[in-house]
């Protein structure tokens, strides 16, 4: 299954959502409550709008981010960087009003995040207005991508354009907190692709990373409320999908974990790539899960020499 016809052209990727900074620390031994631990500490540029905006330019796309940060020295390094990967940044809101995004997360030994908090409020200064002062931009695309840390009239007006210029819109739901505000808008994504916490809220049914067959099921849920594809991401389980056509299960790869953030925003990227390029959706799908599978062994958000030659030299399923 490919992209609908009017996304097949050569035109850019709107990537509209979250941007900001990771820091995560990974533990050295078991977590103790109330004390210091001791762990391994690093820094990164994060966001889920943003890591996506990145892996689909160093793939090779034109990419448009459409974010928000403050006005701050972290907001400008940022900026700078992700520029610096081949993003269009043309259009970023600068605000004064919030510091730039924040990601803390906490891993064990393993890789395996234990929690994490984040400060995204600089995206509330997203506006609908903002958004339909972009019409030109969205005409000009051939797929929009959300994730979650929008506000929902904001989203509104994402679904709006992307209908007028007709071009499909991709979601992330980016957390078990906000996936929520993604069910108005179910019979109007294209692409979906919660992991296990997140689908359990989109389709108000609980399943079990280590139970594929049911995941499957719930895909299926989520296409019968109007997605065009449900990827579901399982973890070591791997991930599974359907359409009205086809589901499927791919394994995870096994790898050992360096730092798991940016894993899924990594596959997403190289999903939405491939399909782009008229890859059928189980080889589009098996690409995206090696490309998580790289990121997982890397010590931060993005690959920073990712290509699909880099795919297909570590394609092992």
């Amino acid at each position: 299954m490919v992209l609908p016809d009017s996304a097949s052209s050569s035109g850019s990727i709107i990537v509209v959502g979250g941007a900001g900074v990771d820091l995560i620390g990974r533990l050295e031994g078991e977590l103790r409550v109330g004390t210091s631990n001791p762990a391994r500490i690093r820094t990164s540029f994060g966001g889920t709008a943003r890591n996506v905006a990145e892996n689909l330019a160093r793939l090779g796309r034109n990419v448009t981010l459409l974010t928000a940060v403050g006005d701050d020295q972290n907001g400008e390094q940022l900026l700078k960087q992700v520029q610096e990967a081949g993003v269009d940044i043309s259009y970023v809101l600068t605000t004064s009003d919030h510091p730039t995004g924040s990601y803390l997360g906490v891993v064990d030994p393993n890789g395996v995040l234990q929690f994490a908090l984040d400060d995204i409020n600089a995206t509330s200064t997203i506006t609908p207005d903002y958004i339909r002062s972009l019409s030109d931009q969205f005409g000009q695309a051939s797929l929009v991508v959300i994730d979650a840390n929008l506000p929902k009239k904001t989203m509104q007006a994402v679904f709006s354009q992307a209908r007028k210029a007709k071009i499909p819109v991709c979601a992330d739901p980016t957390s078990i907190h906000l996936a929520e505000r993604l069910r108005p808008f179910l019979e109007r994504l294209y692409f979906v692709t919660p992991n296990q916490g997140e689908a359990s809220v989109l389709c108000g049914r609980e399943f079990e990373n280590s139970h594929p067959e049911e995941a499957i099921e719930v895909a299926k849920c989520l296409v019968s409320l109007g997605v065009d594809i449900a990827l579901i991401t399982l973890a070591e389980f791997g991930v599974v999908y359907a359409t009205s056509e086809t589901s499927g299960h791919v394994p995870a790869v096994r790898t050992t974990i360096v730092d798991p953030t940016g894993a899924g925003d990594a596959l997403n990227a190289t999903v939405f790539h491939s399909l782009l390029n008229n890859f059928s959706l189980d080889d589009a799908i098996r690409l995206g899960v090696t490309a998580a599978s790289l990121t997982l062994r890397y010590p931060g958000t993005v690959i920073e020499d990712l290509s699909l030659e880099m795919l297909y030299d570590q394609l092992v399923i």
